[in-house]
């Protein structure tokens, strides 16, 4: 809407709820006044008629009552008079008013029982009445009452008058304020800011530099000196941007939330991007203040929030928080983030025992032990597989729903709990970009082999365009799983799978974390400065030098191997004992698990076993801290760390080792990092070691705390310059990116047409 219409509209409201206001006023207080007026009439009448009415009324003279009230028999106004006796009866009414009064109103049977006047507007049928009644006497005591009605209908026929004209005074007075405020702007802005406005189009498009003759050079000139200003520097500041895009796409630039907004958009050319992923990136929940809305820990919820909201995306998850069902719409859709919406998360509901059987079940007995080769044995149970395909397909009947109307869509799926999802959407939707991350380990053929629906995951995964895993070597896996299981062709050079004519790419695309300022920071949120010392004393202990391991309570992450490390550690190093303190946070997760049970208990013991062998009254050597904290509660403890235990037995990635090494803007800290994360193939500055190997385990602990403050910040700053390089947001940019360079059948035809034409 323009500006003008704008003006004129917001004026027209104002003038007219103005007026309305007043005319209103006006209404109320002449219709008072209308009531009042009839009140005291009808009141007078009724006391003259009062002396006429209680000697017949004492003497029982009911005809001449009866003569009394037809007198008023179709007077202007005057509905009637009707004489009651003390117990209320009718002794005589005049003719025509029983039809309109059928029974006795209030105000009379209140008139005898009280002996005072009263009156009353009566709503009936054939319209309003208003009845003055004021008691009849005889011998001192009350015996009847006498009302008068009169036809109130005129004063809603005045009030009705009067609100039409000043109905008819508020439209002219509105159309005359538009009117002149439309000319007004017109001829004395609007011409002169046309002309500016064509400069400004011109100016940018680099065909003129000079400020236009403005006729109200007086009024626009300070306007005309700033926007001439820009002429000079115009063409300069263009080919500065030009260049610096050039080197965006060229260069080996840091990647930002902006660059990857920017860059994405590019690549989608006005499409949406759809994510889909069993967690959701916020969930509402019953707080002591209402519902509240919380965004769960998540570097992948950082990494594609920029996209999401620069196409205005959405998120398909299922809806976990308490409150969730009561936050969506009809179509089980949000706007998010709560404080500024840009893109939508459309939520999933899944009934108790298909969670079981999907997540628990199937996903996490079935797939995540198969994966990660952690000497816990995957449970495959025929139930649980038919959970896990039902709730596939409900998420591609939801995914394939919101893309009904998109030419096209890219779909990014994340992660083992949708292995079947590529090829359902794809078979539905072959113009489709479809790309799926697989954020745990890929085993060897050998392994994957136990699964007894092998085939049909791999044939879901093959229905995606593009899929990433974390490291080189989990692709390796992957394609000579599916070499050994699967009719194919496999294309090595390139990492290609064609199957039925379908080709898929797989690529290593390493996640990260950001480096920089940490998210608390960028919110204004100041963290306590705790030092060392005081972060212990709050533990109750005491201790001169302290490591830090942060991990989900996990069998992959080989939590009680890293304990027995550190007893080696004090047992060949006494010194150190009452000097160095390992803090273990551990987050419970998937307790409903046996498995998971079973080692939280073997968590807590082990380090029971240990502090019980080597504790004093004020020391001990592991504080195990079992329960769920923030990213806020563990920064200090990464920043003051004297190394950070990162030991997983299998891990796709493992991205505590990054958050620590971005954490430590000091320079200082030593990573002790398992050669079975995928972080280690990037970290080559960590202590590598062998989780298993107790002994090695203890040696680089002990090398970590003798280590020279100089080598420490030589290792951690070219830590810090590879996760600062690789960041999570080069992470989603490389992977989107070649997810849009994928060509769909639908694609095919314009692209060859275009080559045509330029041959």
């Amino acid at each position: 809407m323009r500006l003008t219409h704008r003006l004129s509209l917001s004026l027209a409201v104002v003038v007219a709820t103005v007026s309305l206001a007043f005319a209103y006023y006006g209404m109320r207080s002449e219709t008072k006044r209308l009531e009042q007026n009839l009140d005291r009439q009808a009141l007078v009448l009724a006391e003259s008629l009062a002396d006429s009415a209680e000697p017949l009324v004492a003497n029982r003279s009911y005809r001449e009552l009866d003569r009394l009230v037809d007198r008023f028999q179709d007077r202007e106004r005057i509905a009637g008079v009707a004489v009651y006796n003390k117990t209320g009866e009718p002794l005589a009414v005049t003719r025509g008013l029983e039809s309109r009064v059928q029974k006795n109103p209030s105000v009379v049977t209140h008139v005898i029982e009280e002996g005072w006047a009263r009156s009353e507007f009566l709503s009936l049928a054939h319209g309003p009445l208003h009845v003055a009644a004021l008691p009849l006497r005889a011998n001192g005591m009350v015996a009847g009452a006498l009302a008068i009605f009169h036809d109130a209908a005129y004063i809603q026929l005045q009030t009705a008058s009067m609100w039409r004209r000043a109905l008819l005074g508020v439209a002219i007075e509105t159309a005359l304020i538009v009117a002149i405020t439309l000319l007004t702007l017109r001829w004395g802005f609007g011409r002169p800011l046309h002309g500016m406005a064509q400069w400004l189009r011109a100016l940018r498009e680099g065909d003129v530099a000079e400020a236009p003759n403005l006729s109200n050079k007086g009024e626009f000139e300070p306007l005309t000196r700033e926007v001439s200003h820009l002429a000079s520097s115009l063409t300069a500041a263009r080919a500065a941007a030009e260049e610096e895009a050039r080197l965006r796409d060229t260069a080996e630039s840091t990647w930002t939330s902006e660059r990857l907004r920017v860059f994405v958009k590019g690549r989608l050319d006005g499409r949406r991007l759809f994510v889909v992923s069993n967690r959701e990136p916020y969930e509402h929940i019953h707080g002591p203040n209402g519902i509240e809305c919380r965004m769960p820990a998540s570097g992948l919820v950082t990494a594609l929030e920029p996209v999401l909201r620069a196409c205005d995306g959405m998120w398909v998850a299922q809806g976990t928080g308490n409150a969730d069902a009561e936050t969506v719409d009809v179509n089980d859709r949000v706007r998010v983030p709560p404080d500024n919406p840009q893109y939508a998360l459309r939520r999933v509901w899944l009934g108790t025992e298909e969670e079981e059987g999907f997540y628990l079940g199937f996903s996490n007995e079935g797939l995540w032990p198969l994966c990660h080769i952690a000497h816990t044995r995957p449970l495959f149970r025929g139930g649980d597989w038919e959970h896990y395909k039902n709730v596939n397909r409900k998420f591609a009947d939801v995914v394939l729903a919101e893309i009904e109307n998109e030419e096209s869509p890219a779909i990014l799926v994340q992660d083992y709990h949708f292995a079947l999802l590529p090829r359902m959407i794809k078979q539905a939707r072959p113009d489709a970009r479809v790309a799926i991350f697989w954020h745990i380990p890929w085993p060897n053929p050998e392994a994957f082999g136990i699964c007894p629906w092998q085939r049909e995951l791999l044939d879901g995964l093959l229905g995606a365009d593009l899929i990433g895993f974390h490291i080189q070597a989990h692709c390796n896996n992957f394609l000579e799983t599916v070499d050994r299981v699967l009719e194919s062709r496999l294309d090595r050079e390139s990492f290609t799978v064609n199957r039925n004519g379908h080709h898929t790419t797989v690529r290593p695309y390493p996640i990260s974390v950001t480096l920089g300022r940490n998210e608390t920071e960028k919110e204004g949120i100041d963290l306590p400065h705790m030092e060392r010392s005081a972060l212990l004393a709050n533990l109750g202990v005491r201790a001169t030098f302290m490591g830090i391991g942060v991990d989900r309570i996990d069998y992959t992450k080989g939590i009680p191997e890293r304990f027995r490390g550190i007893e080696a550690f004090l047992e060949k190093c006494p010194a150190y004992r009452r000097e160095f303190t390992f803090v273990q946070i551990g987050s419970p997760s998937r307790t409903e698990i046996k498995r998971y049970h079973d080692l939280m208990e073997e968590v807590e013991q082990e380090a029971d076993r240990i502090n019980r062998r080597f504790e004093t009254s004020d020391w001990r050597p592991i504080v195990l801290l079992k329960w769920q904290h923030s990213h806020e509660e563990i920064l200090p403890y990464f920043r003051k760390a004297d190394f950070c235990l990162v030991t997983p037995l299998h891990d796709g990635m493992n991205l505590v080792a990054k958050e620590f090494i971005a954490a430590r803007d000091d320079d200082q800290g030593v990573l002790i990092l398992s050669r079975f994360a995928g972080a280690a193939h990037e970290l080559g500055d960590a202590l590598v070691v062998n989780p298993y190997d107790t002994e090695e385990l203890a040696d680089a602990i002990h090398r970590s705390l003798e280590m020279s403050p100089e080598e420490r910040r030589i290792r951690m700053q070219r830590m810090r310059a590879i996760v600062r390089e690789r960041n999570v947001y080069r992470w989603a940019g490389t992977l989107i990116g070649d997810l849009c360079e994928r060509q769909t059948p639908k694609m095919m035809p314009a692209l060859l047409r275009a080559v045509a034409k330029v041959s």
